[in-house]
């Protein structure tokens, strides 16, 4: 299957994060490009943000490497160093263990949209520069927990 059709690839939207952290992700949504390829190696998703919208929340991989490229409008990186406008053609990556929180957003009034390649690990973890917050993903199932392991709270008050 050398050529991918985008349109018969389900949109995503929304995300995988608990409430009430998933509510950031509005206007978030992605083509699993890898995923309709047949990939099983590393992941290949076209990520679409609305005018206002976030990538994800600022985050880094302790296993997985992540390139980014912007195919179209403009993003904001936001990283530990400062936020850096990206437009077309613009690349950044994030290497793996390198505890460099980095999100994206849209700041424009106009559609924005890039490529994410990534390795995609048997074991991965993922912690939250922002919040008291670690994900962890085994066989492809994702864990949120404290980064010391411990259970997130279940009222948002407490977050």
């Amino acid at each position: 299957m050398p050529r991918i059709d985008l349109s018969r690839i389900p949109l995503r939207t929304g995300s995988g994060y608990p409430p009430p952290h998933d509510a950031a992700m509005a206007g978030r949504s992605s083509l699993r490009l890898g995923d309709a390829g047949g990939l099983t190696q590393f992941g290949a998703n076209l990520i679409i943000l609305a005018p206002g919208a976030l990538s994800s929340l600022r985050h880094w991989h302790v296993h997985e490497d992540e390139f980014v490229m912007v195919t179209q409008g403009t993003v904001t990186l936001i990283d530990d160093h400062g936020e850096t406008p990206m437009g077309v053609g613009d690349c950044a990556t994030f290497p793996a263990g390198d505890p460099n929180g980095h999100h994206f957003r849209n700041d424009t009034d106009t559609e924005a949209r890039f490529l994410v390649v990534g390795t995609r690990a048997p074991a991965e973890e993922a912690f939250y520069s922002d919040l008291d917050m670690r994900a962890e993903t085994t066989n492809g199932a994702i864990t949120f927990t404290r980064k010391d392991g411990s259970p997130l709270p279940q009222d948002e008050s407490e977050t």
